[in-house]
Formats: structure tokens, C-alpha cells, sequence
């Protein structure tokens, strides 16, 4: 158990003293409250008992590693500002001009921290060890990694280095690029900088300019033809790095292509990269590398990247930071569109385990937290305000559904993006006492969205397949037959907003959802699904056992076959088969890591399954075999 915060996050505290106002609690909320000294404090109206917010469990921050180091005449100077801290620093050169994927090659030695500092002598690899000809050019692109004394990794950095009377850090691209937004006419690159600078993006005879200085870059490019590479050449200060990308073909186009799924990348066991604070690095780079190897057009990742569950910014910012990275070399070059599971949660939390979303919600939820560190469309639902249960409708009182909720189309296929962790309280056993959103509710306004988005591309005759991703599956198989839309058939678990409960429970909310997508299109075709640390492929019919033995509401008809796919299996630990009414319909179930694969060629979807670490081939299955007009299923065969 944490050690109880008898005040609130210090921040808080800080504010009161200094007689700034502290963050209004949002209305959504119940039984939350400051005392008159400003502590944030938690009601339970059962036990009676008043208890204060814990103070956050923080083992590592993004701002503590990824603190610029200070240049002197034989290298690099490391300090932590933390005497208590003791580990290692392996770093070693990146060619930029060797291969795509720029990595970095470790020298054989390492630096020692020693009390929260370390030194860095460049001047040891001279000679045999200097590939990049610094010596020459004057010019380090330096890659580093923090690990602990326990041999855990913290984090992995890299600097951009000039060489004169000493070694000075200078203009860095500490995060990135990324390509995002990619669409027929262009795309967006985004990126984090150490210091402030207006960076350029050189595409052919054209420049596209930043306005003003900054260290968060979103660099927008138009004008661009459809179906075709481009090279860009990325100028920050004096530094120039080089990609290049493919627009997105022409709306409608029935060329054959290749786009991947996965989910679940949070730390693994087994030590090494399967942890680099948060994510498992390891999984991760083998899926990108294996990405990248069948040429796949775009990426979708459905949640649970990172570790999180944390109330410290600075800590998730780190680990959102690890898993950039680890996908990197890829993202260079190839768009990878991503929204939030549980464990992106950050949160509230007090004594007995009971936690909110964070707030204010503008800045501090855990929806903000994700927009700050990805670029994605912005075409989705904007919050939940203006619904029956909205407690002020002059207000803003719920979190964003800005970047974690949106759709986009390559070709002939629309990808609609949901957020099943919404305005998320992890401790669903007390939301009705404090307000909260379920794992795994879909609530009205994002419900609504979903059925006007499917509406508007069932009339699109330029997309052929809809495939929707969230991060909780509809049909749990192994793992979460406790929560996502089942809850062990219990529909009376339900979102509570301002100490009311909300109308519709989880059961009744699923089969909404599941009638606008079986229903009421014909383009629908696979649910992609995470959560669960396993694969599984599930052929949801008309026949297939829904509900549990002592239902008593009213039950869904589903007018054809669709399919469920869950590959949660990016690297967190592993969940076993369960048995439950839908099991039956499994085609499939492993505990294998796995990467999955959609083929499309024209009408025809065929799904190919491979273990990215050791390549072995798990399954290939048509979905849609392309004579299927009426869109009455897919054919499942092999």
C-alpha cells in the first residue's frame, strides 16, 4: 500500500499557501472535497471515513533522463540532481547515413553514475571507433541509455553534438519525427526539440516553415499528389535528418495493400527491454522491425502502451517517451495511429484503492495527457457535455474526446478509432460514490458519433470495409471476463455522473454498439480489440450465445457474421483461455506474442498472423473472399 498524502499533490498545497485558486473539482464528481488547508480528500459515506489524496509512487520522471547534459573538452557531463541515484550509461554513435533505421551503436564501455552524475569521454572513440567521422565534420549524433543499479532501463535518450574547444550540446530532436495525418494531399510530422527552434520540412522545391519557435513541432504538409513517395528533409538549426513517406492513393482506390494491427505493449517480465520503464521495448521493436519487413502501409495500435495507472505527470511523460522511441524507426517513415487503453489511466488516487480520472480536465486528465503526446485526426466527438445526465450544460464538465476518438480512410478501408476508457475511475467497485466512467462503457455522445460516422461511410461508395478498433472487446476471451463489455453478464455496472446513475448498463450498452455496427451496415467487418494479453479470433453469428443464463432483458439479433479480433499480445504479460457462453465460436485462442496483418485486395480481406519473435506463421484466414456482395460474413477459410 502507498503512503497515505495527508495533503494533496504538493502542487496544490503550494497553490493555497501562495493564496492562488485551487483546481475546481469537477461536477461529475462526488464525495470529493478540500479542507479548508487545501487537502484533497475523499468521502466514503459508508464507512464514514474521510481519507487524503496518496502521494504519487514516482521511481522515474521524464524530466530527471532526459535533462540535457552539460558539454566539456573530453564529453559529456551527466547530473541527475539526485545523490541517491546510482547506475550506468551505455551510449555509442548513430550513422545517420547508414540504413533507415537510424540506431545507435553502443561503444563497448559504459559511464558509471555515481551519487545522480556521470561523465561521458568522447574523446575514446577516436580512430577505429569513429564511424561517423566527427573528426572530420565536427558533428556527434550521440544515443544513450540510463539504467539503474538494480540493471533496470530507465530510459533512452539521444543529442545532437558539435565538437569545438569542448563538446557542446546543440539543437536536438529528442522524440521523433513521426509521420501522422496522412492523407492524399500530405501529411504531418511531428517531433520534440531540447531547446527552442523554428524548424523547416524541405519536400522537393517546396519549404514548409514553422512561424515561431517552439520545442513541440507539428509540421503540416499539403499540396502533394495521391499514391506517391516523397522524400523530406527535416532542418532544425544547423542539422538536417532525412525520410521519406507515401501519401495515402486516391479515395476509392481498390490497390492491393497491407495494413497491421496490435495492442498491449506495456512492461513484460523477463527483465532487459521487455521493461524500459513502461513499455516492452523488446516486443515492440521486433513487431516494428517485422512491421516494416511486410511493407505495411499504416499501423493501428489500440491501447495499453505504456505501464501508467500513475498521478505524476513527469513519470508518464517518460513513458510515453519509451515507447515513442521504441517504434521510432519506423514511425520515421510510416504513420502509426494510436488511442488509449486503461493502463494510459492517470489519475486521483487515495487510501483503499479509490481513483478518478485526474483534473483539471483541460490539462491534468488522462485524455489530455494522451493529446499532448500524439498527433491524430480530429474528426471525432468533442466531450460528453450536453447529455441528460450533463450536471451544468453552461459548462464544460467532461474531459476531451479530442485525438483519442476519430476515423480515417486509405483507399477503400475506414478505420473508426473509439476510446472505451473515457473519463476511466480504475476503481469501478466505488463509482457510484465518487462519479466515474467503466472500462469499457461507451457513453451517449461517443455512441452517437459512432452511428453517424458508420452512417456517413455506408454511403461512401468509395470504402468497401469499416473496421472498428477499441481497446475492450465486446466478447472477452481470456483474461477479462470480469470487466470490458461483460462483467460477468452483470448489466447493472454502469457509469455514475454527478451521484446519478446513468440509464443503460454495460450489456445493454454492448448490444447498441453491436447493432449499429451488425445491423445497420453492410461495410462492417471486424472488430479489432485489445486488453486481453493473448490472440484470439472470435466469429460473432447470429447463433452465438450472448447473454448470461438468467438474463431477462431483451436480446440483440444479429443479421449476419462478423468478426472479434483481439491481439492485446504486444508484449504484456499473458492471459489464459476462459470459458464463457460465446467460447464456442473461438476459431482460435494463443498465448503467443503475435502481430496481425490485413491484406486488401479489393473486395477481399485475408488476415495473416505471425509471432513477431520468432516469426513463426500462427494463422492466415480470408475474412471477406471478395464474391461476398450482400456482406451477409466472411467466409473463414484457410
Amino acid at each position: 500500500m502507498k503512503n497515505v498524502f495527508t495533503l494533496s499533490l504538493w502542487m496544490l498545497l503550494a497553490a493555497s499557501l501562495s493564496g492562488q485558486s485551487l483546481p475546481e473539482i469537477p461536477k461529475v464528481y462526488t464525495n470529493l472535497e478540500y479542507t479548508k488547508s487545501g487537502e484533497m480528500q475523499y468521502i466514503d459515506p459508508v464507512k464514514n471515513v474521510r481519507t487524503g489524496e496518496l502521494k504519487p509512487h514516482i521511481k522515474a520522471t521524464y524530466s530527471k533522463f532526459a535533462k540535457e547534459p552539460e558539454g566539456y573538452e573530453y564529453g559529456l557531463k551527466f547530473d541527475f540532481d539526485d545523490p541517491k541515484f546510482n547506475g550506468k550509461i551505455y551510449y555509442g554513435f548513430i550513422n545517420m547515413n547508414d540504413g533507415e533505421f537510424h540506431q545507435p551503436v553502443f561503444y563497448k564501455k559504459y559511464a558509471v553514475v555515481q551519487e545522480g552524475k556521470a561523465k561521458i569521454k568522447l574523446t575514446k572513440l577516436k580512430g577505429k571507433y569513429d564511424f561517423i567521422n566527427w573528426e572530420k565534420n565536427g558533428k556527434i549524433r550521440l544515443g544513450y541509455r540510463i539504467q539503474n543499479e538494480k540493471g533496470d532501463l530507465l530510459y533512452d535518450g539521444k543529442i545532437n553534438i558539435k565538437v569545438g574547444q569542448k563538446f557542446t550540446p546543440d539543437y536536438s530532436i529528442i522524440e521523433g519525427p513521426f509521420v501522422n495525418k496522412v492523407t492524399p494531399a500530405g501529411f504531418t510530422v511531428s517531433f520534440k526539440t531540447n531547446k527552442a527552434v523554428k524548424a523547416k520540412i524541405l519536400v522537393g522545391r517546396r519549404g514548409y516553415v514553422e512561424k515561431e519557435e517552439t520545442t513541440v513541432h507539428n509540421i503540416e504538409v499539403n499540396g502533394l499528389e495521391a499514391g506517391k513517395r516523397y522524400d523530406y528533409t527535416l532542418v532544425y538549426g544547423d542539422w538536417q535528418e532525412k525520410y521519406h513517406t507515401r501519401t495515402n492513393p486516391v479515395p476509392g482506390s481498390r490497390k492491393a495493400f497491407t495494413f497491421a494491427f496490435a495492442s498491449d505493449s506495456r512492461s513484460g517480465k523477463g527483465g532487459g527491454e521487455r521493461d524500459i520503464y513502461g513499455t516492452n521495448a523488446y516486443i515492440m521493436k521486433k513487431v516494428i522491425a517485422l512491421a516494416k519487413m511486410k511493407n505495411v502501409d499504416y499501423f493501428q495500435f489500440t491501447g495499453d502502451m505504456i505501464s501508467g495507472y500513475s498521478s505524476d505527470e513527469d513519470e508518464v511523460d517518460l513513458e510515453y517517451a519509451n515507447w515513442k522511441r521504441s517504434l521510432e524507426g519506423f514511425w520515421n517513415y510510416i504513420p502509426i495511429y494510436a488511442t488509449m487503453g486503461n493502463h494510459e489511466a492517470f489519475i486521483k488516487e487515495f487510501e483503499d484503492w479509490t481513483s478518478v480520472d485526474n483534473f483539471p480536465f483541460a490539462t491534468h486528465s488522462a485524455e489530455a495527457m494522451f493529446q499532448k503526446h500524439f498527433c491524430n485526426f480530429e474528426n471525432g466527438p468533442e466531450t460528453e457535455d450536453g447529455t441528460y445526465y450533463d450536471p451544468d450544460r453552461k459548462e464544460i464538465n467532461f474531459p476531451s474526446y479530442k485525438e483519442s476518438v476519430y476515423y480515417y480512410t486509405y483507399g477503400n478501408v475506414a478505420m473508426i478509432v473509439m476510446n472505451s476508457n473515457y473519463w476511466y475511475a480504475p476503481s469501478h467497485k466505488k463509482i457510484a460514490i465518487t462519479g466515474g466512467n467503466m472500462h469499457g462503457y461507451i457513453m451517449d455522445k461517443q455512441l452517437a458519433w459512432l452511428r453517424k460516422t458508420v452512417d456517413k461511410l455506408e454511403k461512401d461508395d468509395n470504402i468497401d470495409h469499416i473496421f472498428v478498433t477499441i481497446h475492450t472487446p465486446a466478447f472477452p476471451n481470456g483474461g477479462h471476463s470480469n470487466n470490458d463489455m461483460w462483467y460477468h453478464g452483470d448489466n447493472s455496472w454502469r457509469p455514475y455522473v454527478a451521484g446519478k446513475a446513468v440509464k443503460k448498463g454495460i450489456i445493454e450498452r454492448r448490444d447498441e454498439f453491436l447493432d449499429i455496427l451488425v445491423n445497420h451496415s453492410r461495410k462492417f467487418l471486424c472488430l479489432l480489440s485489445g486488453d486481453e494479453h493473448n490472440y484470439s479470433r472470435l466469429l460473432l453469428n447470429p447463433e452465438t450465445d450472448m447473454y448470461p443464463k438468467d438474463w431477462k432483458g431483451e436480446r440483440l439479433h444479429l443479421s449476419r457474421p462478423v468478426w472479434q479480433i483481439i491481439n492485446g499480445a504486444a508484449g504484456a504479460p499473458y492471459y489464459a483461455q476462459e470459458h464463457l457462453p460465446w467460447s464456442k465460436d473461438v476459431k482460435l485462442f494463443s498465448t503467443q506474442y503475435t502481430l496481425t496483418f490485413f491484406h486488401i485486395d479489393g473486395q477481399k480481406v485475408t488476415l495473416e498472423v505471425i509471432n513477431p519473435d520468432t516469426l513463426e506463421p500462427i494463422e492466415t484466414v480470408i475474412l471477406r473472399n471478395g464474391k461476398d456482395n450482400d456482406r451477409k460474413g466472411g467466409s473463414g477459410k484457410r
